[in-house]
């Protein structure tokens, strides 16, 4: 990841979506040449000289304070993703690709595993920041078997949502899909830079799909920890299933995402079919390793 680009391309974005009348700031008037503010104009919101401003959104967050970067932050009006992934971009500055420590490659653990063949009543699986599907049980195989159709130990959900045309089908909202998964790949890209099978992942998704590079190049992040999502299962229809996304603390970058529906709902009915699909049609061996 080029880290310099990054924040240049960030900054540049969160600045040209604010207005003077957001910012608080008086309108003379008279034809603006940029989108939102100027620099000058968020120097001025952070407390900062403009010559100082103009470095960091070149891209050089070498040695720059907390201080400063929650001033800016303030002045952005960023949220929390946003004012995360901007401490993310600059500890990577401070951190070269040599000295960064890599972590090890993550393992299921077998207690991750007993919890997830446990969880008989809810669509679970254990990701990586890169979105690759590391183990999963029965009733996650069963929702995602459109992402398995093709036969793979393992599933990468942002390969399948951009290079796969059964995710036009499985997400009703594919545009909204589409634009979760590339924030959250951005925002693992802000923590983890130097991950080489992330890179790689998202190079391959840029030069083989339109949608995927006019997304990455806007720059949004976003935190993914709870929330509704909706799928079209192509057996037994419409799912509309509230998420946990819960990171694992004992295994750093991995996530257990787990799904339900209240009692009652059209949408517990339908998961309670997709259990009984299951029960005949996933493999007994239903975890995905890496």
């Amino acid at each position: 990841m080029d880290n310099q680009g990054d924040v240049r391309e960030f900054l540049a974005g969160r600045r040209a979506r604010i207005t003077l009348q957001q910012a608080g700031l008086p309108d003379f008037g008279g034809t603006r040449r940029v989108a939102g503010l100027r620099r000058a104009e968020v120097a001025l919101l952070a407390g900062v000289s403009p010559d100082y401003y103009t470095r960091l959104e070149r891209g050089n967050l070498s040695g720059v304070s907390d201080s400063v970067l929650d001033a800016i932050a303030r002045a952005l009006q960023l949220d929390e993703a946003e004012r995360s992934h901007l401490y993310d971009l600059a500890r990577a500055a401070n951190t070269s690709a040599r000295t960064r420590r890599r972590p090890a490659r993550p393992q299921i653990r077998p207690g991750v595993r007993s919890l997830l063949d446990a969880m008989t009543d809810a669509p679970a699986f254990v990701r990586n920041g890169r979105l690759d599907i590391l183990a999963i049980n029965p009733l996650g195989r069963a929702l995602y078997s459109p992402a398995f159709a093709s036969g793979p130990a393992s599933v990468n959900l942002a390969r399948f949502c951009f290079l796969d045309p059964a995710a036009d089908g499985f997400y009703p909202d594919w545009s909204g899909a589409a634009d979760t998964t590339v924030n959250l790949l951005r925002t693992e890209a802000g923590r983890d830079p130097y991950n080489k099978a992330l890179s790689d992942l998202v190079g391959e998704l840029a030069t083989r799909s339109d949608d995927f590079r006019a997304r990455w190049a806007a720059h949004n992040v976003r935190l993914h920890h709870t929330g509704v999502k909706h799928f079209q299962h192509p057996v037994v229809g419409r799912l509309d299933l509230a998420f946990e996304a819960l990171p694992l603390p004992a295994d750093p970058g991995l996530t257990l995402t787990a799904y339900s529906a209240e009692a009652g709902t059209a949408a517990h009915d339908t998961l309670r079919l997709l259990a009984s699909w299951a029960a005949t049609n996933t493999p007994s061996d239903a975890s995905a390793d890496r």
